[in-house]
């Protein structure tokens, strides 16, 4: 299964997000990230958002969209308001 993922750090009070197929192993990666990754910059960091993908492709478009918003309110709307959730997936369906 594809998953769009957002991670939250309240040390630096920031949000990272990636997408994969497999979560368990990306997770443990951002956990033991090397210095030089972003999600290295902080310990905390936290499963904010998870969005199972039916496909590769509608991943992709969902975490670029997401990416794209550069807003730290929309993604804090994405848990808000689950239906903004719904009708991503129905866009890049």
């Amino acid at each position: 299964m594809y998953v769009v993922y957002i991670l939250h750090s309240s040390k630096l009070n920031r949000y990272y997000i990636g997408f994969t197929s497999d979560f368990d192993t990306r997770m443990e990666f951002h956990k033991n990230a090397e210095s030089n990754k972003f999600t290295a910059n902080a310990q905390d960091w936290k499963l904010f958002l998870k969005v199972g993908c039916e496909t590769k492709t509608q991943g992709l478009d969902i975490e670029k969209h997401i990416k794209k918003m550069k807003s730290k309110i929309y993604i804090e709307n994405l848990i808000k308001y689950p239906d903004i959730v719904f009708k991503l997936k129905e866009k890049y369906k």
